[in-house]
């Protein structure tokens, strides 16, 4: 019988066996591991958005707010946001008593369409998936932001006279009542995001609770660092009142009311790249 011999392989072999073994695919578990840009897209629209800081756009809302109905109110007669008001002039209109001739009418259609908003946005919200999840927020201030960019784009057209002060207060233009339907419709998505995102101390649309709980609050005198709901609050009201004034004084300068919804749906297009989250905010706000 012949001995068999086992001859030693030459390191140089060995060295390309290596190679060979290296640049062999990995396996399919290896390979799943790396999720497809398909999937992290959907993953990253899928999370839950931080609500720590989420009260930082919502009291930007709030300047908006003031912006919307301070110049509203001067050129129509009427609020898209403060409903509270709308529901006086159209008491007040039952006895003819309205500054303007139908005044109750354009009220009593944002009132309609504030409600109607804030049905089709809760229910939004629960058809996407969940009030806090990144996509339904930004849907929703997207969708914001396109009734404001289509409410000024026909006030502008000429469709509506967007002059201030008009040339006629008296004059009755029911085309007006397709601004304050769509302004007054996505004004109720601002107080639907804030009751979803759980902060319920910044409506962004209503100032007479929130003056209430301002000055109810038990810890209202306690240093600035230890109540954080009675500062928002507090900010939330001096953004609504700076808003309303810059909102008349650019009316004023301007002439105009588009120059006022054009900043407005600025505002709300930077709110939905904010919910985005391109940008680490965290790292700039000390979040971990």
């Amino acid at each position: 019988m012949q001995e068999i011999k086992n001859t030693p392989t030459p390191p140089s072999e060995m060295m390309g066996k290596e190679d060979k073994l290296e640049s062999q695919p990995t396996s399919g578990s290896e390979q799943s591991s790396t999720p497809s840009p398909h999937k992290r897209i959907h993953d990253h629209f899928s999370n839950t958005v931080e609500t720590k800081y989420g009260y930082l756009p919502l009291l930007v809302c709030c300047f908006a707010t003031g912006l919307t109905d301070g110049t509203l109110y001067n050129a129509y007669g009427t609020f898209v946001s403060m409903q509270t008001g709308n529901t006086i002039f159209v008491a007040l209109g039952t006895t003819g008593q309205n500054n303007k001739p139908y005044g109750w009418a354009r009220s009593l259609c944002s009132i309609g369409c504030f409600a109607i908003g804030c049905i089709a946005f809760a229910r939004l919200h629960k058809l996407i998936g969940g009030s806090r999840l990144r996509r339904t927020v930004i849907f929703s201030f997207f969708l914001q932001t396109v009734c404001v960019i289509i409410a000024t784009s026909i006030i502008q057209s000429g469709i509506i006279d967007d002059r201030y002060p008009p040339l006629d207060p008296n004059r009755v233009n029911f085309t007006e009542l397709a601004a304050v339907a769509l302004l007054s419709f996505q004004a109720a998505g601002q107080i639907v995001n804030s009751r979803g995102l759980g902060v319920g101390e910044v409506p962004t649309v209503v100032i007479t609770s929130l003056v209430c709980d301002l000055m109810s609050d038990d810890l209202l005198f306690t240093g600035l660092t230890k109540n954080a709901k009675r500062n928002r609050r507090f900010i939330a009201f001096v953004l609504t009142l700076l808003g309303a004034i810059c909102g008349g004084w650019i009316s004023k300068s301007t002439q105009s009311v588009g120059p006022s919804l054009w900043l407005v749906a600025g505002i709300k297009g930077v709110i939905t790249l904010y919910w985005l989250d391109l940008v680490p905010w965290g790292k700039f706000l000390g979040r971990k």
